[in-house]
């Protein structure tokens, strides 16, 4: 099991690289096998198409609280992202300092609407 701290840093450096558009960075903190799940149940297994779908996006992060308990870390903030601002929650499971799952829930009908 991870520790608290080790959990939280593996996935705050995850966030860092991303809101840096290091999308190479990012994907090295993600298991081969990660498991990422969407909030309406769409899902990802590689990767690679996931960090794909992020770049396409470019998204910020703006943190507002983190969570942690182990090897899990839930993280609360506002995704601004096509000049939209969505509040958000990710929960992540942390093993062998690499992300290996991600359930994420937000109404996405917010990034469709004008």
């Amino acid at each position: 099991m991870e520790t608290k701290s080790n959990s939280t840093e593996v996935v705050l450096s995850y966030i860092r690289a991303l809101n840096s558009e290091n999308y190479n960075a990012a994907a090295e903190y993600l298991n081969d096998s990660v498991r990422i799940i969407g909030p309406a149940g769409e899902s990802f297994s590689k990767p690679k198409e996931f960090v794909d779908m992020l770049r396409q996006y470019r998204g910020k992060y703006e943190m507002k609280k983190t969570f942690s308990d182990g090897d899990e870390v839930c993280l609360l903030y506002d995704m601004v992202a096509q000049g939209k601002k969505v509040y958000m929650s990710s929960w992540y499971h942390v093993s062998g300092r690499k992300i290996d799952f991600i359930r994420t829930i937000f109404d996405p009908s917010q990034f469709s609407s004008p």
